[in-house]
């Protein structure tokens, strides 16, 4: 009974040390990955980088993790138009599958899902927001976007200029669907009003409320799936495969 109960106490204690040595060696892998992600994504500052599973070592004896997740606070993600971004926030994607090099050099997702948010300020600089003639003497602009409801985007726009010697000043909202089209995020009205109660082409009204915006080169290559309105910004999800972390 003696030497069972020492082995027993061995056992726990060589267990205890191996849990410690492999928290210690995650939490050094992750802060690597981050560092790593950080300099090839050229990040203003530094991702959380989670990796998941349990014991980390034998992923790691294996050449792949099960599940890593990456958080990044703000990312730039170009716009297809020569020296403009749009800033992507709080971009989270879970990576499932990550092979690695034998030199840790590079490592590559299997697939990854994520969320991000577009804030509406942000979203509104792709909008009409020079004034744009829309009727003789009428010129308009969008000079806001907001939550709608129901997934759903409110336009806001603003007339301005003089109808039959008349002045008009005035804003309107439209509501608008948010959709994905060709990897854009695509803002369309679901309907017209008359701008100062005066029918107006509906094509000259589009050019104003309806609008796209590219979102390019996210992280590792992943792609725009889904959109939706939310009260803070349009929601975001991501998908990818063969995504790649570094290298």
């Amino acid at each position: 009974m003696r030497a069972l109960r020492i082995i027993l106490i061995l056992v726990v204690i060589l267990g205890g040390l191996f849990v410690i040595a492999d928290r210690v060696a995650v939490h050094f892998a992750e802060g690597q990955a981050a560092d790593k992600l950080k300099s090839t994504e050229n990040l203003a500052s530094t991702p959380d980088v989670s990796i998941k599973g349990f014991p980390f070592l034998t992923q790691v004896a294996g050449g792949s993790l099960d599940d890593v997740e990456v958080g990044i606070k703000n990312y730039n993600a170009t716009t297809g138009t020569a020296g403009k971004t749009i800033r992507i926030d709080d971009l989270k994607a879970d990576m499932k599958g990550v092979s690695f090099s034998g030199d840790y050099s590079s490592a590559t997702a299997d697939s990854a899902t994520g969320t991000a948010t577009i804030s509406y300020a942000e979203l509104l600089k792709t909008a009409k927001s020079e004034p744009t003639e829309v009727a003789p003497g009428l010129q308009a602009r969008v000079v806001g976007l907001s939550d709608g409801g129901n997934g759903k985007i409110k336009v806001a726009v603003h007339v301005t200029g003089s109808f039959l010697s008349i002045p008009v000043d005035q804003t309107t909202s439209v509501l608008s669907s948010v959709t994905v089209v060709d990897n854009k995020v695509e803002v369309h009205a679901d309907s017209l009003p008359k701008l100062a109660a005066i029918s107006v082409a509906e094509n000259r009204v589009r050019q104003i409320t309806d609008f796209q915006q590219a979102i390019n080169q996210l992280p590792g290559g992943i792609k725009l799936d889904k959109v939706q309105a939310a009260p803070n910004g349009v929601e975001i999800l991501v998908k990818g495969s063969d995504v790649k972390l570094a290298g």
